[in-house]
Order: structure tokens, then sequence, then C-alpha cells
């Protein structure tokens, strides 16, 4: 009989040790929460929202329920958030990655199962009887290494996962702000059109009796036939940005069907305009501080580099010999007496002598350090022109807010005054309307922009503002 266990010369210490490994390895198990716990602190901290993981139908039908209550008012910036980090299913397969870092954490940590194997075998009256029961010496003399190893990835797993939390939430409100900007710059482009048609009709009417001009008609055609056209991309743009934010939000255009999960259905009710600008811009300070102790990216990687330092280290200790084993014997002969004895089973490192392995390792270890370095210089980066943008977006919108609309209401009243006073025509009071409805669009674009750096600014730090330096007041919708 073989009995493969690693280097034990007496039988009573090997079952001693095999024992002892089997309760470590059965401490091993899988945590109640699968590590999300991690995500729900930072969506928490980050967001101010909660989210969940669903891995049941129990568990979509209670989302469904929060999402649909959320649904049956005006949707804010706020409630769009809070469905997408529960609802959002590209988010909920994500989550599923720490199932599987999990899993690999819990299998790396347990001991390798033994092997064993019978043999029977005659000649004549001749009968042998082997036996052989197997364990691998050198998985069990690397299991705390490999464990420490995995527990860094599944740790680097939850940033990850955390991560990208953090980037469908950024996500969401960029496509809500982008959904609300394009619903009111097309309510604006109606009051243009209608200004185009009456202007159209008036011509026509003024050249059927030989009051105006067939340059003059011309000219009111084409323009009433460029707001209809412009009219008609403005319905398309705000069809497709709404419909983005419904994928963000994971809603469907349906309920479920019979015993399945409902779904949430995409009946949202944005807002008419978007969210004032605030007065006074984030003073933020040490920005590139924030984002290099705030973002979970970096983070991640720091650790993926510790992990792979770990990893090289223990391919190192094992380059000459990654294969030991040591088994009992115990073989019946007939007429013979019973052989019991050990055996040594080790891999001769005669053509491998795993350089192959350190030089791949090393490799590995320094692409990890170089990907570290760049990703931190990207960070200091995009923090800085990420704040940059933010603060030049806010003083555009405050000059559309506070210098061009109200210039270009002066001048409308102005118009109307002369209107009234008989001293301009009617088209002429039509073509201001148009100059300023082209101003109001042009200080929607403005908001929108600034609200798109603010959820930039937002992620490229890593952390609300609020983290970061004195933030403004802002106004829901």
């Amino acid at each position: 009989m073989a009995l493969f266990i690693r280097p034990r010369l007496r039988v009573r210490p090997v079952l001693l040790a095999l024992c002892a490994a089997a309760v470590l390895s059965g401490c091993a198990s899988f945590s109640a929460d699968g590590g999300f716990d991690r995500i729900q602190q930072a969506a928490q901290q980050q967001t101010g929202k909660r989210t969940t993981w669903m891995r049941s139908v129990q568990d979509i039908d209670s989302v469904a329920h929060s999402v649909n209550a959320l649904l049956e008012k005006p949707l804010t910036v706020d409630d769009a958030v809070q469905i997408a980090l529960l609802n959002n299913r590209a988010l909920q397969a994500r989550y599923s990655d720490l199932g599987i870092a999990e899993a690999t954490l819990v299998q790396a940590s347990r001991m390798p199962n033994p092997g064993f194997s019978f043999a029977r075998t005659h000649g004549g009256d001749e009968l042998k009887i082997d036996r052989s029961l197997t364990l691998s010496l050198m998985s069990l003399l690397t299991l705390p290494a490999s464990t420490a190893i995995e527990s860094r990835r599944f740790e680097q797993s939850k940033l990850l996962v955390a991560q990208s939390m953090l980037q469908t939430a950024a996500d969401t409100r960029k496509a809500y702000y982008q959904a609300v900007a394009s619903q009111q710059s097309l309510s604006y482009q109606e009051q243009v059109r209608l200004a185009a048609e009456i202007g159209h009709e008036l011509s026509q009417g003024m050249a059927s009796r030989g009051n105006f001009s067939q340059l003059d008609v011309a000219r009111e055609q084409v323009f009433y036939a460029d707001t209809q056209a412009q009219l008609t991309r403005m319905r398309k743009q705000a069809n497709a940005d709404r419909e983005k934010l419904i994928r963000l939000l994971g809603l469907s255009g349906m309920a479920g069907t019979a015993g399945t999960a409902q779904q949430p259905r995409a009946n949202l009710r944005l807002p008419p305009r978007l969210p004032d600008t605030p007065a006074l811009a984030a003073t933020l300070q040490d920005v590139e501080t924030t984002a290099m102790t705030q973002r979970l990216d970096i983070q991640a990687m720091k650790m993926e580099v510790d992990a792979l330092a770990t990893s090289l280290g223990l391919t190192q200790t094992t380059r000459f010999v990654n294969v030991l084993d040591l088994g009992l014997m115990r073989n019946a002969e007939r007429g013979k007496a019973v052989e019991n004895g050990y055996e040594i089973s080790i891999e001769i490192p005669l053509f491998d002598w795993g350089g192959a392995r350190v030089a791949k390792a090393e490799s590995v270890y320094m692409q990890a350090v170089h990907t570290l370095a760049q990703t931190a210089i990207d960070a200091r980066s995009q923090v800085r022109e990420n704040y940059d943008g933010y603060l030049q977006a806010h003083a555009l919108a405050r000059q559309y807010r506070d210098q061009v609309v109200p210039l270009r209401k002066r001048i409308s009243d102005e118009y109307m005054l002369r209107y009234n006073g008989m001293l301009i025509s009617v088209f002429e009071l039509l073509a201001d309307a148009r100059e300023q409805a082209n101003a109001v669009n042009a200080a929607i674009d403005a908001e929108r922009e600034f609200w798109i750096a603010d959820a930039d600014l937002q992620l490229a730090l890593g952390a609300p503002l609020s983290a970061a330096g004195n933030h403004h007041e802002r106004t829901q919708p």
C-alpha cells in the first residue's frame, strides 16, 4: 500500500499533520455577505445612497417595489442614482465578481484532496494487492502564501467592484442632466417653431395682397423649414437621451410574466428644467492629495502590486522544486508478510530550472508597478483637468444666467414696447423672439455642461466634493 502524504517518516506524525491541516482548512468558509458590506459602505459614504445585490427572486421583487415607489413622483437626480444603484443589471453582474473572487480565496485556503489508488493482480496462484494514499506536500507548504495572495485579490476585487458602482452613479448623473436638458431645449424649440409658423402664415397672407416681396416670403419659408428640421433633430436627441437614462436605471417597457419577478416599468417623469446653477462654485483644497487617498482604483492597483510581490517571492522560493510527495505504503502478497513503508516523490529540475517562471513573474510584477505609476499620473492629471473644467463650466453657466439671458429679456421688452407703439412690424418682434429662444437654449447647454462637469469631478476625486473642500448648496429641480 502506497500512502503519499509529504515528508513524514512515521505514520503517526503524518496522520497528526493531516488532521491538523484538515482542521485548518475547515476554517476557510464563505462570508455571510460575500464581501458586499464594503460596497455598501462605499455607496453610503461617497454617494449617500444604498445599493443591494440581487441574488434571488425575492431580492428582485423587493428592488422592483422600491424602484416603482421612486418612479411615482417626478424624478430627481438623487432618485435616479438610487434607482441605478439598486436596479442596474450591468452593475448587478459586476457584483458577481465578488462571489467569484471569494470562491477562489476559499478554494486556495483549503488543503488539496488526497488521492487513493487500489491495484489487485494475480498470476497463477499468486495474488498481490497494492494500496496507496497520496497528498501533495508542496501544496501544503505553500498553502499560507497562496491564501494570503488570494485574500489580497479578494480585497482588490471589492475595491474594483466599488469603483464600478461609483462609475455607474456618475454615468447616471450625467445621463439624467443630459435627458433633462434635452427635454428643456425641446420645449424652447417648440416656441421657436411656433414663432416661425406665425411668421410664415403672416408672410403668406401679406404676399397674397401684394404687401410682401417674394424674397421676404422665401426668407420666412426657409426659416420655418429650418426650425421644423431642428425640432425633429431635437426630438430624436431627447428620445435618445431619455432611453440612455432608462437603460442605466435598468427599467423595462413591460411588466414581468406570470411566475417571474416584476420588472420596474420605464414610466419615469423628468422635471421641466435643470436645477439652478449654484451662486458659488465649490472651493477645493489639495485635489490631487484627495484623489490619491480616496480613489478606489488607485487602492486596488496598490493591492495588485502587493499581491504580485508576494506571488513573485513564492515563485522564487519554489523555482527548483515545486512537486514533492510523500506516501505511506502497505503491500500485501499471498504467502508473504505484509510490507509497510513510505515513498518520497520529487521532481528533478533536470531540464526546467524554473527560470522561465521566475522571469515571467518578475515581468508581471514590473508591469503592475508601471501600471500603478501611470494610473497615479493619470489620476492627478484627470482631477486637475476636471476641476478646471468644473470652474470654467460654472463661470460660463453664471454668465448666461446673470448677463446674457437678462440682456436678451431686456431687449425683448424694448421690442414689445416699440411694437405696441406701432414702431416695428410683427416680423421684427418674431425675429427677436427667435433670438431670445436661441439665447435660452445656449444657457441650457451651459447649465447642462456644468452639472456634467460636477459629476466628472466627483468621480475623478473618488469622493463627494464636500470631502475635498467647501461645497456649494445645490438646488434640486
